[in-house]
């Protein structure tokens, strides 16, 4: 039987999706069949599982499950993935390939790997930029070269048209054209059922109905005050859609027409969020221009910093027991809820570099592992300008003052009452300095330094001028 494939990933819905609209147009040309996979790899599905991982498979299972009832039976393949093509090939005579490519990371290498192996069998493979306004190599300088610093980025990348929402032709969703072979998935049914079975907690914001509830929640009551919210963690400020473009359940076209089209009138609001889609392209495009900012400084100068290699701290960062209440919030929030306020994420990372002196490459893995909204390329690009080692950073000598942030942005404590509970009755003079707290003071709060919540373990005012002395010597070197 002759059929197209379409090839879902983190694109896991039926609507504006650019790859499964051409798979579906090329089938009723050819008079194909469609078949939909997507292929559990079994470097994600053994390793230990964390939040990121059981998020991602719910959504997973979710849109399973959804697909499959509006008659697009996504078949599940656990093998390695040429493998998982080949099964496909024995018993089908595949014609053409569809998928939303990825142009950084892992995802860049795994897909030429997949398309050189299926056009040395003859068949068509067809590729689409689908998770980003623009892909990577369509801001570019006049000269063609890339750009390097966000502002110039940003004023060329607003004035490019963006590529309209994708109709998905869902009349061809039926026996008649799409395929459905439970013994081909039986072996990727079965890993899902167990992965999902072994998730320690689960997640209720998940698939594409709850994506476009929250999106337009955000547009109605968030939006207009967007620019003045969005850097205050205690408070519900920010869109909350970063989760739903992670696992693809809602497309970034569909979000940013959204917000033009519902938006009752242009504010500054909207133009600040709009500013947010436009870095997380930046990001993407920096890494595909730089494929080792996962693992190299992408400013050469400081590739070589000696970083502290202490443990000890990293561990208590990772817990939240640092002594600094804001860096401890941000941290237990991310370890509770697999998500973290993007204010306290830079507030963290900086702690974490600066006053830790931490290489910045072991906070950039924990949140990988946490963080349900994980973007590689954002997350990269997010901790190299906290750490100062990346393009467009903060400069090296422009250090958080992580009691400063907590005054400015949790002024009453009410995000470190919620997170770090031992502070839950500390009056609000100590709530930002509780090693500061009188003795008296600790007992009448029931918060007892050293015993309840941990003394600081560094100062901040010495490992600010650590910090930059690291800087000035590395960039010496």
């Amino acid at each position: 039987m002759e059929i197209v494939v379409i090839w879902f990933r983190r694109d896991m819905r039926l609507d504006d999706h650019i790859a499964l609209s051409k798979a579906i147009t090329y089938a009723k040309k050819h008079e194909y069949k469609l078949l939909a996979l997507y292929h559990l790899d079994p470097f994600f599905t053994e390793m230990e599982m964390d939040i990121n991982n059981e998020h991602l498979f719910q959504n997973l299972a979710h849109f399973v499950k959804e697909a499959r009832e509006s008659q697009v039976y996504v078949h599940l393949l656990h093998d390695d993935v040429l493998r998982a093509f080949q099964q496909v090939m024995e018993v089908y005579d595949i014609k053409a390939v569809f998928f939303n490519e990825d142009e950084v990371g892992i995802g860049q290498r795994r897909d030429k790997q997949v398309t050189d192996f299926l056009e040395k069998k003859g068949i068509h493979v067809s590729t689409w930029q689908d998770t980003h306004l623009h892909g990577a190599r369509d801001i570019l300088k006049a000269d063609g070269s890339h750009y390097q610093v966000f502002t110039p980025y940003y004023q060329s990348w607003r004035k490019q048209e963006k590529q309209p929402v994708i109709k998905v032709d869902k009349s061809f969703f039926s026996s008649e054209h799409t395929i459905c072979d439970e013994p081909l998935s039986q072996k990727g049914n079965d890993k899902l059922r167990e992965l999902i079975k072994g998730c320690s907690r689960k997640f209720d914001q998940i698939g594409s109905d709850k994506a476009m509830n929250t999106l337009h929640q955000f547009i109605q009551k968030r939006l207009t005050r967007y620019h003045e919210k969005r850097d205050i963690p205690s408070v519900f400020g920010t869109s909350k859609l970063s989760r739903f473009l992670k696992t693809g359940t809602i497309s970034i076209r569909t979000i940013f027409h959204a917000i033009y089209e519902e938006a009752l009138y242009e504010d500054e609001g909207r133009e600040t969020f709009i500013k947010e889609l436009a870095w997380r392209d930046f990001y993407h495009m920096i890494y595909a221009h730089y494929p080792e900012m996962k693992e190299k400084e992408i400013n050469s100068a400081f590739q070589g910093m000696k970083w502290n290699e202490d443990e000890t701290l990293f561990e208590a960062w990772c817990k939240g027991e640092t002594g600094f209440p804001l860096v401890d919030a941000g941290m237990r929030q991310l370890n509770e809820e697999g998500w973290m306020h993007n204010r306290l994420r830079m507030i963290t990372a900086s702690f974490l570099t600066k006053d830790y002196l931490i290489d910045w490459r072991k906070g950039e893995a924990y949140f990988a592992k946490k963080l349900v909204d994980y973007d590689e390329a954002s997350n990269i690009g997010g901790f190299q300008w906290a750490a100062s080692v990346g393009t467009d950073a903060v400069p090296y000598f422009r250090i958080f003052n992580p009691t400063t942030q907590s005054k400015r942005f949790d002024p009453s404590g009410e995000l470190i009452r919620k997170y770090v509970t031992e502070l839950e009755r500390v009056d609000e003079k100590w709530i930002h300095e509780p090693s500061k707290m009188p003795i008296d003071e600790q007992l009448k709060s029931g918060c007892v330094l050293g015993d309840t919540y941990p003394l600081p373990a560094v100062d901040h005012q010495e490992r600010r001028k650590k910090a930059i002395s690291l800087f000035e010597e590395a960039k010496q070197q």
